[in-house]
């Protein structure tokens, strides 16, 4: 029969033991209620990060697209203001180099009546451009149905109701019916018709026809071209 002393050992220890169990899972719950803690904090950062990055993104893409939209505007104004400017300008038939040789009104052998232009002595080959904007109203040879001592030539009507002729071309690069912007290449210098050496004949006219021509190089500088 066990003794006094170990009947009252043994509750004893089974309650040191108890007490220790109870310890341990306390412990652990508690390890478990911060592990999850933690966890959710870290859940909440990650969404408000997340939340963070997103706005950003969106801001950052707004202000690009606003940023392109400014630059669109910007440029289509620029182009808008470079057409107006182009439409108002007029320039020279000939961009490069050249000699003016006969002159509008000259008059002599060469010709039935007066010079109805102003030529341009320069190499055949050489590129021939519309001064001004406009509708090509004759183009062809015999002088484009003004006679055959033109050659080859052009005739553009201009928004002004005024037409400008180039003549004795190499080469007619437009048809009747185009339309043309100012400083368009339209046909090469040559020398076809009644012509005594390359040139371009250029004539400003009031009328698509031959017998309508005004002094061009006077209309040209009125306008500000560089002749």
């Amino acid at each position: 029969m066990p003794s006094t002393t170990t009947m009252n050992r043994a509750p004893k220890t089974a309650r040191i033991r108890a007490r220790a169990a109870a310890v341990v899972t306390a412990g652990v719950c508690a390890s478990v209620a911060l592990t999850g803690a933690a966890v959710a904090a870290e859940g909440a950062h990650a969404d408000v990060f997340a939340a963070q990055t997103a706005t950003t993104l969106a801001e950052a893409t707004q202000a690009q697209a606003e940023a392109q939209e400014k630059a669109a505007d910007a440029a289509e104004k620029k182009a808008a203001a470079e057409a107006e400017a182009q439409e108002k300008a007029w320039v020279s038939p000939i961009s490069g180099d050249y000699a003016l040789s006969a002159t509008y009104g000259n008059s002599g052998d060469r010709w039935a009546s007066t010079h109805s232009g102003q030529d341009f002595a320069v190499p055949s080959g050489t590129e021939v451009h519309s001064v001004h904007s406009g509708t090509v109203v004759k183009a062809g040879g015999n002088g484009a149905g003004d006679g055959p001592a033109y050659g080859n030539a052009i005739v553009i009507k201009h928004s002004d109701g005024t037409y400008t002729q180039y003549a004795h071309l190499s080469k007619i690069e437009v048809k009747v019916g185009q339309t043309v912007s100012t400083d368009q290449e339209i046909g090469l210098s040559g020398n076809t018709g009644n012509s005594s050496g390359p040139h371009l004949h250029f004539e400003v006219r009031t009328t698509p026809d031959y017998g309508s021509a005004i002094d061009p190089m006077k209309f040209l500088r009125d306008h500000d071209a560089d002749v």
